[in-house]
């Protein structure tokens, strides 16, 4: 959500900083393309004023997008915004596009990216917690994920190296329940919105923005 349209939502973050693994910030659908936008550079400013990691929204198009134009975004985002890391959403989650994430981390890395995020939205192949610092392994409605499954190679890894992104989460109790299945499927880091699509993360998590 633009900063000039939900202010309250950006301060809310703000005051939630330490409750915080990070705050993806998306322009459109990524950096954008003709210099920063101002309002969001203010408010990525208060956030990292905050202690609050940022991560650039990079697009990765399931492996089919240039490595060059991704790491552009990458540099973008650094540059224009402040932020330390970035988020590489619809990651793709076979084996076989296994290479194009390497490079692409790689790509990220030399960019300055020290936090590296995959977002397959499911449980990818193992291999790829050789990729990033961390992967999102669920993004779905609240429905769906009370009946969830994981494969049990994940109890090989730390569940800092997991998250859960949750929709459709019909209020505080709820969003509590996300919070400890999270962490009884071995996901340190979740976040549960009451938003549904087509857009559901214009809206802070409702934990998040009662404590704030």
């Amino acid at each position: 959500m633009h900063p000039d349209v939900d202010p309250a939502a950006w301060r809310a973050l703000e005051r939630a900083a330490a409750r915080l693994y990070g705050v993806v910030v998306n322009v459109a659908d990524g950096p954008g393309s003709s210099g920063p936008d101002g309002a969001f550079a203010a408010a990525a400013g208060r956030l990292r004023a905050a202690g609050v990691r940022l991560l650039g929204y990079v697009d990765t198009d399931y492996a089919t997008r240039p490595v060059q134009d991704a790491a552009r975004d990458v540099a973008r985002h650094r540059e224009w915004y402040g932020v330390a890391g970035v988020f590489f959403d619809r990651a793709a989650a076979g084996r076989d596009r296994l290479p194009y994430y390497r490079r692409l981390e790689r790509a990220a890395r030399r960019g300055g990216a020290r936090t590296v995020v995959l977002n397959p939205g499911v449980h990818p192949d193992p291999a790829y917690t050789s990729v990033g610092d961390l992967l999102v392994t669920y993004e779905g409605s609240w429905a769906d994920y009370t009946a969830a499954a994981v494969p049990g190679w994940t109890a090989a890894h730390s569940p800092a190296r997991f998250c859960h992104l949750v929709y459709g989460v019909p209020g505080g109790a709820a969003a509590r329940a996300v919070a400890r299945t999270a962490s009884a499927r071995g996901a340190a880091v979740h976040c549960a919105v009451p938003g549904t699509p087509p857009n559901p993360w214009q809206h802070v998590p409702g934990a998040t923005a009662e404590a704030a």
